[in-house]
């Protein structure tokens, strides 16, 4: 079963064709990696499967429905829930009330909206942390918190930008067994340069490069593919590049 498809999706900025042609299967159930050198298109493509950007030409599909002039809200009701590089939070917040702020854009019952706000906050790993204020998160924390409300939709797809940028290697680790967590009914796409949290999550690699898909396949077919290393580093940094 197919939980979000792209297909010749395109757009340009002037003369700059930064997403071309692009093809995406993502299958459900999937951990999904969308990798490739700066420059490639993947936060532009992230943005045309969200919503966030409208498209020149092509489609997106979500579990089956044509989500394509859709917007970010109507899609995340839907069940597409995202993540982004840059966490913009509430300074004067803690994490509980950030949460259930999150949450109540689907929830009625104030109780209902406590419940699933602690849930949550439980579920990602700031359990004890929920009477904190934001800004007293650390780097780590905030991006935890900031798959906490992308999970607020309960989407059935969620999409991560970046989630382990500016991280340490112990808060990519940290990261890393909090989405092995996530049950297999969430579907996860994610873009991200941590070629380690890449290849210990998925079970799925898309490459792009100049706006365009270079390969999509097993993350061994993308770790021998001398196209992909040499899109990177040049076929000569295999070894730095992709290293088990």
């Amino acid at each position: 079963m197919i939980a979000l498809e792209a297909r010749d999706l395109r757009i340009a900025f002037g003369a700059l064709r930064a997403v071309d042609g692009v093809d995406l299967t993502v299958a459900a159930g999937s951990r999904h990696a969308l990798i490739g050198p700066n420059g490639a298109g993947k936060s532009t493509l992230f943005k045309l499967l969200t919503g966030g950007l409208r498209a020149d030409g092509g489609t997106v599909s979500l579990g089956g429905r044509d989500v394509t002039r859709l917007s970010e809200v109507r899609r995340c009701r839907l069940g597409l829930g995202q993540t982004t590089q840059h966490v913009s939070l509430f300074a004067s917040f803690t994490v509980q009330d950030t949460v259930a702020l999150a949450v109540r854009r689907h929830e009625r019952s104030r109780t209902a909206v406590r419940t699933r706000a602690a849930a949550l906050v439980e579920q990602v790993g700031l359990a004890g942390r929920g009477a904190v204020l934001v800004p007293a998160l650390s780097h780590g924390e905030r991006k935890q918190l900031d798959v906490a409300l992308a999970l607020a939709c309960e989407p059935s797809v969620l999409l991560l930008d970046e989630p382990a940028a500016g991280m340490s290697p112990a808060e990519s680790e940290r990261l890393l067994e909090l989405l092995r967590a996530l049950p297999g009914s969430v579907t996860v796409l994610f873009v991200e340069h941590d070629l380690d949290l890449v290849f210990g999550l998925a079970d799925q690699v898309t490459v792009l490069h100049l706006g365009r898909v270079l390969l999509s396949g097993s993350p061994d077919d993308a770790r021998n593919s001398d196209a992909v290393a040499e899109a990177y580093l040049g076929t000569e940094h295999r070894e730095e590049l992709f290293t088990p």
